[in-house]
């Protein structure tokens, strides 16, 4: 089924492909799509899913002829977005990545039709207070939100419902990712505490009126402010306004393994002022772990993965950081084409008529 809707409230945002990533990929995919239009239904929210298949392999069905698919009464449209090896294999390293997750997901921002949009990965459930969020339509531009990420056992039962799955999920939560505000002072949720007494804050910022301590106190002021942002497991649930995501470009595109990519998007967008907002701790998505995720893959077989395959370095991360919020700008990396804004790809989309 075709829809000619034109707006959302939400768009939703993620890339995969046919390929079994992480095994059972199917299974979580599906769990994925089953649970946003239930939530949608239960919650009345009015959104659509893309989904960016990105250099679909040649011998596996296409995802729409496999997924679950939303029916007649459903309210959230699903659209398929098919990026072809034709221009995955023009990018550097497309012979050692198969998915450049974020330039893929920036194909699903430039032409996503929500003025708000989630992007988000492909084996998760939200807990229900999330929609609940959604469905009193309080979102602000100017803001971006992120939630914590609970990981959850693999061994699930794929057919329950999701209701089900999800007393299951809060009921075995592995470990958390992410922050959690506490006043002044910011907890990671992966056991770090950061406490930056206010007083010390104070003193920092006057130090800076005194030239001679100006670089230093300034220095220290912006450390705290990138230790203030969310950005564990941020690749699981970033929201914005379209127009901010456009302020910021997107994430950059760069021809490399996804890690910290993610990172710098949520940094651009702080260092020209759009505000962070971490919802609250049960407003948490629930992330099936499975094989080669990062958090939980084998160390010694990440060390191997790390070696054979470019990716950005977080120090250099933090130096960026330090600069943007020096300048005041987003990172300027991307072209005004990012998400390959003028080719136009085969879509196919499922909803609502």
């Amino acid at each position: 089924m075709s829809s000619n809707k034109k707006y959302y409230d939400l768009s939703i945002v993620a890339t995969t492909r046919n390929d079994n990533h992480g095994g059972d990929q199917l299974n979580r995919v599906t769990l994925f799509i089953r649970g946003l239009i239930h939530q949608c239904n239960k919650f009345r929210v009015n959104a659509e899913l893309v989904i960016v298949e990105w250099n679909p392999p040649p011998n596996k069905p296409l995802l729409k002829a496999v997924l679950p698919l939303p029916g007649k009464d459903d309210l959230l449209t699903v659209r398929f977005i098919i990026v072809p090896n034709e221009i995955h294999s023009t990018l550097r390293h497309s012979d050692k990545i198969p998915l450049f997750q974020m330039i893929a997901k920036n194909v699903g921002i430039r032409r996503a039709k929500g003025e708000f949009i989630l992007c988000t990965n492909i084996d998760l459930l939200f807990a229900d207070p999330i929609f609940e969020f959604f469905s009193k339509k309080q979102l602000s531009a100017g803001t971006f939100y992120r939630a914590i990420r609970a990981d959850i056992p693999k061994e699930i039962d794929y057919t329950a419902s999701v209701e089900n799955l999800l007393k299951f999920a809060k009921q075995n939560i592995i470990k958390r990712s992410g922050k959690i505000t506490f006043g002044n002072n910011i907890r990671n949720t992966q056991a770090h505490i950061y406490k930056i007494p206010f007083v010390l804050r104070i003193a920092s910022l006057f130090k800076a009126l005194q030239f001679r301590f100006f670089v230093k106190s300034l220095k220290r002021h912006l450390e705290y402010r990138i230790v203030c942002l969310d950005t564990s497991a941020c690749g699981d649930f970033t929201l914005m306004a379209k127009s901010d995501w456009e302020k910021v470009f997107g994430y950059p595109e760069f021809e490399a393994y996804s890690i910290h990519i993610d990172s710098l998007a949520i940094i651009s967008a702080a260092a020209i002022g759009i505000k962070q907002v971490i919802l609250p701790l049960k407003a948490c998505s629930f992330h099936i772990s499975h094989e080669d995720g990062w958090e939980n893959a084998d160390p010694i077989r990440k060390l191997y993965k790390d070696i054979d395959r470019p990716m950005l370095d977080w120090s250099s991360v933090e130096n960026v950081a330090l600069h943007l919020f020096k300048t005041k700008e987003p990172l300027k990396i991307n072209t005004p084409t990012w998400g390959f804004a003028e080719n136009e790809f085969e879509e196919f989309i499922f909803g609502i008529q």
